[in-house]
């Protein structure tokens, strides 16, 4: 698992020109990196704070991404439930509840919550060979996606989110950047 991130550590670029597989990881891990970077060093009373008519938090944002790491590796790759937390909600009634609860929870649990999340990932990525792999689970759609389609996916939620994150962190301490 994967300890709180060091701040004054440089931040790893991804690799200027790599093969398919190793961009697409290392652009995950990158902004991976990147959002716990946004929420280091702050308390709860800051993770659960919000910006303008916004509800979402620096902490609803961390929460929900250990949820997207779980759904879409565990659920749809392998086709396996979700684990606790995640196992004992009734998302049809609650859809906002990782965004939600992260309020009463403590900065170290939800960065130990997404640390033990993405390495989870990263296991069963390092399982597979094939990109092209098609995931176990089938959407209600009925179309399959496959290993490609759900890292570029996590890519572009993690670069939502950090942009998220970006704009409630500067509102919180005035802090800019990775």
């Amino acid at each position: 698992m994967s300890l709180p991130p060091d701040e004054s550590a440089e931040l790893a670029e991804p690799t200027e020109a790599p093969g398919e597989r190793q961009g697409v990881e290392e652009f995950l891990d990158y902004y991976r990196e990147v959002m716990r970077r946004k929420v280091s060093g702050l308390d709860q009373a800051a993770l659960s704070r919000s910006v303008a008519a916004s509800t979402l938090t620096l902490g609803g944002i961390i929460k929900h991404l250990s949820l997207v790491e779980e759904s879409w590796f565990v659920e749809d790759i392998l086709g396996q439930e979700l684990s606790d937390p995640w196992a004992a909600i009734d998302w049809e009634t609650d859809r906002d509840w990782d965004f939600e609860s992260a309020a009463n929870d403590s900065p170290e649990y939800l960065l130990t919550l997404h640390a033990k999340a993405c390495e989870r990932s990263r296991q069963i990525l390092a399982d597979i060979d094939d990109l092209d792999t098609l995931v176990a689970r089938e959407p209600s759609s009925g179309d399959r996606f496959n290993v490609r389609w759900v890292l570029i996916h996590m890519i572009e939620e993690y670069a939502r989110h950090v942009g998220h994150a970006d704009l409630i962190r500067e509102s919180i301490d005035g802090a800019t950047g990775d």
